[in-house]
């Protein structure tokens, strides 16, 4: 059973590789499944072989298992010809709703749709501030009611980087097929109107319970720092949480704490299975005698289910949560059926039942963090130790002690290797801040906020209040410790050459005590963390353009040096494209500084992500044409660093790359009637024989400038970062033949309101015979200057069945 268990989750782990669907996956699934149980009747005297069989089977059952539940998701979807269009949706509102200074967010189950087939699932956007609008008020929208609205949608759609998030997958995951905005009243015949208060519905209620608890929290400690993180741990909405704390709680290793997780989650259920066990047992002494009727074990197993049940609905019943509800299920389901014989068949149980239930869940960090701890404890645990004796006070509690610390190293040590493969980061710190911070969230904070979100005021005040100071002190360590220079071990993300003789190696460091020179185990993690930035040859370069939606964001690297030319869009005001995107890739890489950024301007596509950039990257010089007072040349100034105005003229070289500075003039700096655009630093790099042209946001004046100014083949590039994304005011015709460039790579946002690039613009490209590659479309673009100019398209190298669909 539990090689058929490891083989289908294999399985449905190899379907999430493809790049298209395997046909007739319902009928290949009962062929194999006969197959498989027809040959293991044939060899039941043959162990290792049905062993084989067992293997094999698992992994076509769990192929085609994933491939037929992939393929009942994605039917429903959104026809391409009604994307942008105005189409009535009237439904309910199917999740808990998330405020911000733009509008609101939410999901919408649909019933009725006029003028299009919509998905039944769809998430929306309702902003405030459109022009065209009668009215810009946004809807008091809240969980369960019916609202008919007039929205524009479109198909799930996601940056696409390399060591990005996959928005797409996650949408896949969730049942949301299309993604789109709220048109507020757009004419006053087709008003957006409320016409139910409430739809009872068992999603409903679970949605308004979670609502009222939330705004109740939020009542209490109105103005407080981490009522957001009270919120996260009594309903699971961690959208409060400012960025700058999950910074602290990332780099102390602490942010699966902050939020339902799978720990509070079993200790919830723990805590109702030890106090419903208790009163059970107790009963005996009574006229009920409840244990001769019903064993007290099992009754507190079912409690303990029950509570966990409960918790996970609070939390949304989401993804996450839901695994740690399968796997306590699994465990109280064999303690009613007598069957707790071995931990390892549980947990290959659980495992079986969150593939079998969800088998996108192989693709997210948490899935292999969360079976990845409970394998490493029974690995370093199970079958190494004598039944303890009866141990009484002082002695008892140290030992319990003594159990804790030996799990958490335990838990510390063999998670080495997976996060740095996941996230390329471990924290030094995370022993400490896990030995503090588990037992007061998971014993203290969580049981206080749980009780006063659920207990009558003014007693409920008073516990969250007391919560939120707990919090406080514990966020206030946390952040000393974060604050160290060696909280944080970083390095690239390792091949799986290294990844695997890691392994080995804390296995061997976390093998039973008398087995030898069990510290040269740490050897193994040499090539983990000591490893170092790949990076091109001498007088080589690197280009990546990323995709990072509408704006623009593009890294180059030489065999020593790294510069970024601009930071990417803000996409709300704590998001951005440095934060969503560039620092995530760096990280990957192990990068930890740039030795250059130039922000080509100050429009929010190109410069707004500078600030997240700053925060979290070390910089060496900045250079932009930004306007004096911009924070980043105020964070820049403060922080006494390098940091220069773009000019016309200034050049450098880095390891044979030649880097030139093409415009502004020194004068634009000065001349308050320019437009931002008109102030693009445009920069032209050349790594040989090859060059690309770096433009911004240049339009026809300056492009007919650097004519009139430039020398002869001076503006000639093999790859130009098109003018401004294509718009319609720049890429003239006497330009592109300057420049006569072999490719051009348009930075656009998917169905950007701009329209980028213009149609006539991109078809002038193609007639010139231009190649032309659309981030927006590819993904991210890395470009390898060399002795030719190799290309790598994201979405190309990397196709997954659910892009674009």
């Amino acid at each position: 059973m539990r090689t058929l268990i490891l083989g289908f989750a294999a399985g449905a782990a190899w379907l999430q590789t493809q790049a298209s669907l395997p046909p007739h996956a319902g009928v290949l699934l009962w062929v194999i499944a006969g197959a498989g149980l027809t040959a293991s009747l044939a060899l039941r005297r043959h162990a290792r072989w049905r062993c084989v069989v067992a293997l094999a089977a698992g992994v076509g059952l769990g192929f085609y298992w994933a491939a037929w539940l992939a393929h009942a998701a994605m039917v429903p979807q959104l026809a391409l010809a009604d994307e942008g269009q105005d189409i009535i949706v009237t439904g309910t509102i199917a999740s808990l709703p998330y405020r911000f200074e733009q509008g609101v967010r939410f999901n919408f189950a649909v019933e009725k749709a006029v003028g299009a087939k919509v998905p039944p699932l769809i998430a929306l956007s309702w902003y405030a501030g459109f022009r065209d609008a009668v009215t810009n008020e946004v809807g008091d929208v809240q969980p369960g009611q019916r609202w008919r609205l007039t929205v524009r949608l479109q198909r799930p759609h996601g940056n696409a980087n390399p060591m990005g998030f996959d928005y797409e997958a996650w949408l896949l995951e969730q049942g949301v097929r299309a993604t789109g905005y709220v048109r507020p009243q757009p004419r006053a015949d087709t008003p957006n109107v409320r016409m139910a208060a409430f739809v009872p519905r068992f999603g409903n209620v679970v949605e308004a319970s979670r609502a009222a608890l939330r705004a109740r929290i939020l009542r209490s400690l109105e103005g407080k720092q981490y009522a957001g993180v009270i919120v996260a741990l009594v309903v699971g909405d961690q959208r409060a949480i400012a960025q700058s704390d999950w910074q602290v709680f990332n780099r102390t290793g602490v942010s699966h704490l902050i939020s339902i997780s799978g720990l509070h989650i079993t200790m919830i259920a723990g805590l109702f299975a030890l106090g419903v066990g208790a009163l059970w047992r107790r009963s005996v002494f009574t006229e009920w005698q409840l244990p001769l009727r019903l064993p007290a074990q099992k009754v507190a197993a079912l409690a303990g289910a029950l509570a966990a049940f409960l918790y996970v609905l609070l939390a949304g019943f989401g993804v996450p949560a839901q695994r740690t509800l399968y796997m306590l299920l699994v465990v109280a389901l064999a303690l009613w059926l007598g069957r707790i014989t071995s931990i390892v068949h549980i947990l290959c149980l659980a495992l079986g039942v969150v593939v079998l239930l969800d088998p996108w869940a192989v693709l997210w960090p948490g899935f292999w963090l969360s079976f990845g701890a409970v394998a490493t404890i029974l690995y370093a645990t199970a079958g190494r130790t004598t039944a303890p004796m009866p141990l009484q006070g002082w002695r008892r509690l140290r030992a319990a002690v003594a159990l804790g610390a030996h799990t958490q190293y335990v838990v510390t040590v063999g998670l080495v290797p997976l996060t740095m493969l996941l996230f390329s980061q471990v924290s030094l710190v995370s022993p400490v801040a896990n030995a503090l911070a588990i037992p007061v969230i998971s014993l203290v904070v969580t049981p206080l906020s749980l009780a006063g979100s659920l207990l009558p005021a003014p007693l409920s005040d008073g516990l969250l209040l007391l919560a939120h100071v707990i919090v406080q002190m514990l966020a206030q360590v946390l952040e000393w410790l974060g604050a160290r220079r060696f909280a944080v071990w970083t390095a690239p993300t390792p091949p799986w050459w290294s990844f695997c003789w890691a392994l080995f190696g804390t296995a061997w460091l976390l093998a039973p005590r008398g087995w030898p020179h069990r510290w040269a185990g740490m050897l193994g993690w040499l090539p983990l963390l000591t490893a170092l930035p790949s990076n091109p040859p001498p007088g080589g370069m690197w280009v990546t353009a990323f995709d990072v939606g509408q704006g623009m964001a593009v890294l180059v690297e030489t065999h020593g040096h790294r510069l970024l030319y601009d930071t990417g869009p803000a996409y709300s005001l704590d998001s951005d494209g440095a934060s969503r995107v560039i620092v995530p890739y760096l990280r990957a890489r192990g990068i930890a500084k740039l030795d250059g950024v130039i922000i080509s301007h100050s429009d929010l596509d190109h410069a707004g992500g500078a600030m997240s950039l700053l925060e979290n990257i070390d910089l060496g010089w900045l250079a932009s044409s930004l306007f004096d007072g911009h924070p980043a040349i105020e964070a820049r100034r403060q922080a006494r660093r390098p940091y220069v105005h773009c000019m016309a003229g200034q050049s450098w070289t880095w390891e044979g790359v030649h880097f030139a500075m093409l415009h502004p003039l020194p004068a634009s700096h000065t001349d308050i009637a320019l437009k931002p655009n008109a102030r693009s630093c445009t920069v032209k790099i050349t790594a040989g024989k090859h060059s690309i042209l770096l433009a911004g946001d240049i339009e026809a004046a300056q492009e007919a400038q650097l004519l009139a100014r430039s020398a002869e083949g001076e503006l000639a590039a093999d790859v130009l970062l098109a003018p401004h994304h294509g718009s319609g005011t720049s890429s003239t015709p006497a330009f592109l033949s300057a420049v006569h460039p072999t490719l051009a790579i348009f930075q656009v946002g998917h169905r950007n309101r701009y329209k980028h690039p213009k149609a006539q613009v991109y078809a002038r490209y193609g007639e010139m015979g231009i190649a032309r590659l659309r981030t927006d479309v590819e993904g991210a673009v890395v470009l390898a200057f060399g002795d030719g100019i190799g290309v790598t398209q994201y979405r190309a190298s990397r196709p997954r069945y659910w892009h674009g669909r």
